[in-house]
């Protein structure tokens, strides 16, 4: 006769971490799926892990898109480091994730003065800049193109995106960086 599944351990402080990543991967996930109208505990229970530990981890919806979109900047830093990277390659980054991320934009641009979000602004801000610079110095974009104007394009781009349904998104982003690199070019 077969042994009846014993439940999960508890692993206690030791899976923390672990509950954690797989909670910000369910996250994207569920809101992809079905936006911000999905119950919170939506969350933990396809990360697998308790509501307890969701709360422990991100008491709310705009705790848990700060870590995610932290994670979206950071990865964002670390891909544009290259000094061979442009503004293209920053769009086609940052349109993948706005396409998993779609509903968690619209929490984090509810309020860019929320404490949590002013610091993802002021690094992906940087990250603009620093590619601006190396641009304009390759003479791929216009001197009448500052920093603030392609961090709009971005948002612009992302909130279309995350407007759009699923299957004409890729249609979107192709549009919006065609109108982009054109905007963007030395006159």
């Amino acid at each position: 006769m077969p042994t009846p599944a014993s439940p999960r351990a508890n692993r206690g402080p030791a899976a923390a971490a672990e509950n954690r990543r797989a909670l910000m991967a369910a996250a994207r996930e569920v809101y992809a799926e079905g936006g911000l109208n999905v119950p919170f505990s939506a969350v933990a229970k396809r990360a697998g892990v308790g509501q307890g530990s969701l709360y422990r981890h991100f008491p709310d919806r705009t705790t848990l898109a700060v870590a995610v979109f932290e994670e979206n900047v950071g990865d964002l830093e670390d891909y544009t480091s290259p000094p061979d990277r442009t503004i293209d390659d920053l769009l086609d980054r940052v349109v993948d994730q706005a396409v998993v991320s779609t509903a968690l934009i619209d929490l984090i641009t509810a309020d860019l003065h929320d404490a949590r979000v002013v610091p993802l602004g002021d690094r992906f801000a940087a990250v603009v800049s620093r590619l601006v610079g190396r641009e304009r110095a390759a003479g791929r974009l216009g001197d009448h193109i500052e920093a603030e104007d392609v961090m709009m394009a971005i948002g612009m781009m992302a909130t279309e995106i995350a407007r759009a349904d699923p299957p004409a998104r890729p249609d979107v982003a192709d549009r919006a960086r065609a109108l982009f690199r054109a905007a963007f070019a030395p006159r």
